[in-house]
């Protein structure tokens, strides 16, 4: 009898942890990371997310000001085995993964430019509005190891407006390979000219309808920077999220009337169901 019973728990146990097994392996993501959104739970075919995030934020780039912004969170997802298509917000582009170490993205976004009236108290009168426009995004982050604790990334932004540069070192927190958990990046920040006069540039039709300086700026260091992902799944459905971000401009960015800070930062939380 106590033979019987000691392999009625040694089958108990196993089961519990077969199933236990088949659920995290069901639920693995892409890649294990918070910053890269995954509602596939592992499985091939179409996957939809929606929710609700608030951001506190920099009015705009170099702003002093800041305020809180509500945006719809989400996304529609297609994935088969190691690629995903996605449609989010503004953006339509795939990510995949290859050699287990490599996970590689491309997106198409929609920059909506900067308005005279994104500062409330009037700095940016004179100024115009920046043109809107897409934008091409092509990142890459290649991890030391397949369980993505560490990795470098490296992106590209290019569109009508300049072109932006960033490189960093990131880390990962946390065990769970279903994309919940937390991870930081460092990053250093580049941009030629033309970006650079997009946001901190003042010409001279602008400088005579402002009473700003006019201003223009050669390409090179931007920033540097770090950010900070985090995501918990209450349940199989419910996920909430949570970003920190901090960017500190070099002397030359500083160096622009516009430039009314020394950094942008911003905070955000939200809460996704996962269909």
């Amino acid at each position: 009898m106590k033979k019987f019973i000691s392999l009625l728990l040694i089958v108990f146990i196993h089961g519990c942890f077969l199933q236990t097994a088949l659920a995290q392996e069901e639920r693995k993501a892409l890649v294990p990371l918070p910053s890269a959104d995954d509602f596939s739970r592992g499985k091939d075919g179409w996957s939809f997310g929606l929710g609700l995030g608030i951001e506190y934020e920099t009015a705009y780039e170099g702003s002093d000001e800041f305020g809180f912004e509500v945006d719809p969170a989400g996304a529609v997802q297609w994935r088969r085995g190691d690629d995903i298509f996605f449609w989010a917000g503004e953006a339509l582009g795939w990510r995949g993964l290859r050699a287990d170490t490599w996970l590689l993205e491309a997106l198409v976004g929609f920059d909506e430019g900067r308005e005279e009236s994104d500062s409330k108290k009037g700095y940016l009168d004179g100024l115009g509005d920046n043109d809107e426009g897409f934008e091409l995004v092509l990142q890459a982050r290649r991890a030391f190891d397949a369980d993505w604790r560490y990795w470098l990334v490296g992106r590209v932004v290019t569109g009508g407006n300049g072109n932006l540069g960033l490189f960093g070192v990131g880390r990962r927190f946390g065990d769970k390979v279903d994309g919940s958990g937390s991870e930081i990046n460092l990053v250093v920040v580049y941009h030629d000219s033309k970006f650079a006069n997009k946001d901190f540039g003042i010409n001279a039709q602008q400088a005579a309808a402002s009473g700003l300086n006019e201003t223009s700026l050669g390409g090179g260091i931007r920033s540097f920077g770090i950010n900070y992902d985090y995501r918990y799944f209450i349940n199989d459905n419910w996920r909430i999220f949570g970003e920190v971000l901090y960017e500190h401009f070099t002397s030359d960015v500083r160096a622009s009337p516009i430039a009314r800070s020394n950094y942008e930062a911003e905070v955000g939380v939200g809460i996704l169901y996962v269909f």
